[in-house]
């Protein structure tokens, strides 16, 4: 997957904006105020952090051990580095961010899981 098309995965997610906050090559993807997701541009070969649980990191990472590291500048309990090109199926990158967009609405405010229930996707 390129990033574009997991920009614009990202994107379709209830509740997602897409800024630049730390610099102008790390893109970063929130839900309600809160990061789920950064990509840093200017990283070869394309890689995102994503939020994940600390067992299934673990899990991930044996199984991955090319492709997914502990998250690069992220805590590396809660967040893993991923290679985003052709080094793990499609299929699991878009389960991972679901995971990771799913942790961070879990552990929102009560008001803010109410604001998102009443967005259009």
């Amino acid at each position: 997957m390129n990033v574009e098309d997991f920009r614009m995965y990202c994107l379709q997610k209830k509740g997602v904006t897409e800024s630049f906050p730390f610099d102008s090559e790390t893109l970063v993807f929130k839900v309600m105020g809160k990061m789920f997701c950064l990509c840093p541009l200017e990283r070869k070969p394309p890689q995102v952090n994503l939020k994940c649980d600390p067992e299934r990191s673990i899990l991930l990472r044996e199984a991955y051990e090319d492709a997914i590291y502990p998250g690069f500048h992220m805590s590396k309990v809660h967040w893993n580095t991923i290679h985003i090109e052709d080094r793990i199926p499609p299929k699991l990158l878009l389960e991972l961010t679901d995971h990771s967009y799913d942790l961070v609405v879990s552990k929102l405010t009560k008001k803010l899981k109410e604001e998102l229930n009443n967005l259009d996707a």
